[in-house]
């Protein structure tokens, strides 16, 4: 695996990060190892993703991949659409998810939060994973996306949203204790700022029931814990809300997501 990459923006990158943005990237940093493993909604996502690209046309310029993190997508990108191998950028603020991508070589320790780096010039492919949802406002991040494209590039995103994990919010009405998970980005706010810019190429609100987990919602918590995905700038529960809240829990009950997966190009 090649862990080298260009780190020339890191510090200017990290020290504007807000605190919560930071403390989300110290926690993927410090279970980077046990990401690929333990993800594995977001790895078929990227495949299933990177398929809807190969199937599009693009124009000459710069490709990237935002939130890069281990490199996923870029992988299945490259095994669908070889034709990017010489141009996919891989741009993530995580050093240790992006020490582990194999296409660590043509990256960057980029902060998002910042909009994109100018040396990427005419943009003819943005995509992203599960990492639109980590970044402060989303929806008008997005549109800052699909506002750099070149004309006929091509926006390919798969972000969840704010329907997923039902289950935790019962548990909380229940139990009366608060919602602590991350605010996910509303599915409308998302194809609105998208279709204003682009034409809308496949713009799906997928739903995924989690299988009976015996853990219930202990099993969801360590689940997000072990990739680094519970950042939140919610107050942490105390250990008797948490159990409360555990109490209240469906019983049985896996963890449901909502995923957008909107591609669209720019005329």
């Amino acid at each position: 695996m090649n862990s080298s990459y260009a780190d020339s923006n890191t510090t200017s990158s990290s020290a504007t990060s807000s605190g919560f943005s930071k403390g989300v990237i110290d926690r993927f940093n410090r279970r980077a190892d046990a990401y690929d493993g333990q993800a594995m909604l977001q790895r078929g996502l990227a495949w299933r993703l990177a398929h809807l690209v190969a199937a599009q046309p693009l124009p000459d310029g710069a490709a990237a991949d935002l939130g890069a993190g281990s490199g996923a997508l870029g992988q299945a990108l490259l095994l669908q659409k070889p034709s990017l191998a010489a141009s996919l950028r891989q741009l993530d603020l995580a050093a240790g998810l992006l020490a582990r991508n194999p296409l660590a070589a043509n990256g960057l320790l980029w902060d998002l939060n910042l909009g994109l780096p100018a040396e990427l010039g005419d943009i003819a492919l943005l995509t992203s994973s599960f990492a639109l949802q980590w970044l402060e406002r989303p929806a008008e991040r997005l549109a800052s996306w699909c506002d750099a494209l070149m004309p006929a590039g091509l926006l390919a995103v798969a972000v969840p949203t704010a329907g997923s994990f039902p289950e935790w919010r019962q548990a909380c009405q229940r139990s009366c204790v608060p919602y602590t998970g991350l605010a996910l980005p509303a599915v409308e706010e998302l194809v609105l700022a998208a279709r204003q810019r682009l034409q809308l190429l496949s713009c799906r609100r997928l739903r995924f029931r989690g299988a009976p987990c015996p853990g219930g919602g202990l099993a969801l918590l360590r689940q997000l814990r072990s990739i680094g995905a519970d950042g939140s700038p919610a107050p942490r529960l105390s250990g008797s809300q948490l159990r409360h809240l555990l109490h209240h829990w469906p019983q049985g009950a896996g963890a449901s997501w909502e995923v957008l997966l909107l591609v669209g190009t720019r005329p």
